[in-house]
């Protein structure tokens, strides 16, 4: 007997986006056998594939769609064959387009360092072991969207401005986040020398006054780079501008090992999208080869924030961790002695895990009770 149902819009995207969109509704599917949860979507174009079909990289209609769902999953967009189209029409426009008609201006992305995949970073295992980041990027506002901007045969130019709303609200959801993991929240920024970043400085602080029990540190971004590759435990939560939590982001991503290991929540007031950090890796596309488990992993959080069914996100993760211990890996984050798995064989092993996992649960709550 089905309790809840959630309609979502998804957004395979370009490149390997369809084949990890894939794994991500199989794993729904899953956890809507095992939790009586039901999931209704329908699939649109986004990016490259919508320029091909509509000349657009997305249209009103698209987004129209996303605003009448409870969620939306997105798998990536871009690509080598659209570069060369004018910056307005570029499969990325779609992305930052959407982004700004859901007003999903909190962008989540989480790092933790699986201890099974703790030799897969370029970092020595000593320095990663524990480490567990929150990256907290405001989505759209700053130099991606900020205007006049502009190009000619002369020059280029963009503005990155920033409104005091802005700053406050991306503060908030930094600060309530950091009470419910470590308390401590890092402020990064470009103080130094851009009066935008001074800006930011001054707001979060004020924010900050009715935080006082979290803890709340500054980092110029320039240091927050090497502090991240020096010692990541020092980190619980960073928040920082779209630009610079673009970058960093990225940064997080290679501590753990992979860009395909990393999910994302963008989360407004009254919308919600989950996509994996990675791109659209167009040079493994159609191969089957592609790790799925970013894409799974946003499922998580989909799970966890817009459905707030926890234990259905928790049998995600554990599927995700019992399959990495045990040995299994996709091309990218593997070693000679590991299990290399396909895509489809890689999500077939986590849903597997999950069920398995489930039981476990089932079985403890049977006994106890």
């Amino acid at each position: 007997m089905v309790t809840e149902s959630y309609k979502l819009s998804i957004l395979p995207g370009d490149g390997i986006g369809p084949e990890v969109m894939k794994s991500a509704l199989s794993v729904l599917e899953t956890v809507g056998q095992e939790y009586n949860l039901s999931f209704q979507y329908d699939s649109y174009l986004v990016g490259g594939s919508s320029i091909d079909e509509s000349g657009s990289p997305i249209t009103d209609e698209v987004i129209a769609a996303c605003k009448d769902s409870d969620a939306v999953l997105l798998g990536a967009v871009g690509g080598p064959k659209w570069d060369s189209l004018p910056q307005d029409q570029k499969p990325e426009k779609g992305l930052l387009q959407l982004r700004e008609a859901l007003e999903l201006y909190s962008n989540l992305r989480p790092a933790t360092i699986y201890p099974s995949l703790v030799d897969a970073s370029s970092l020595k295992p000593e320095v990663i072991q524990g480490a567990d980041i929150m990256v907290v990027r405001e989505l759209t506002g700053g130099i991606y969207f900020g205007s006049p901007r502009g190009i000619d045969d002369n020059e280029g130019w963009n503005t990155l401005r920033y409104t005091r709303t802005e700053v406050e609200r991306i503060a908030k959801t930094a600060f309530e986040l950091a009470r419910l993991r470590d308390g401590k929240v890092t402020s990064v920024h470009k103080a130094n020398v851009l009066e935008s970043s001074q800006f930011w400085k001054n707001v979060v602080a004020d924010v900050h006054k009715t935080y006082s029990d979290v803890m709340l540190d500054e980092m110029y971004v320039d240091n927050a780079a090497m502090q991240l590759v020096r010692d990541p435990k020092q980190f619980d939560i960073i928040v920082t501008q779209n630009m610079f939590g673009d970058i960093l982001s990225d940064i997080t991503a290679m501590i753990t090992g992979s860009l395909g290991m990393l999910p994302s929540a963008s989360v407004g007031e009254k919308y919600a999208l989950y996509e994996p950090v990675h791109g659209t890796a167009p040079e493994i596309a159609g191969q089957n080869i592609a790790n799925p488990i970013a894409m799974i992993a946003s499922v998580a959080m989909l799970l966890e924030i817009t459905c707030k069914h926890s234990h259905a996100a928790q049998s995600v993760k554990t599927g995700i961790e019992s399959v990495l211990a045990s040995g299994y890996r996709t091309a990218e984050v593997a070693k000679i002695e590991d299990n290399i798995l396909s895509t489809t064989e890689m999500t077939a092993k986590i849903i597997e895990s999950m069920k398995i996992e489930n039981k476990k649960v089932d079985e403890t709550e049977f006994i106890n009770a």
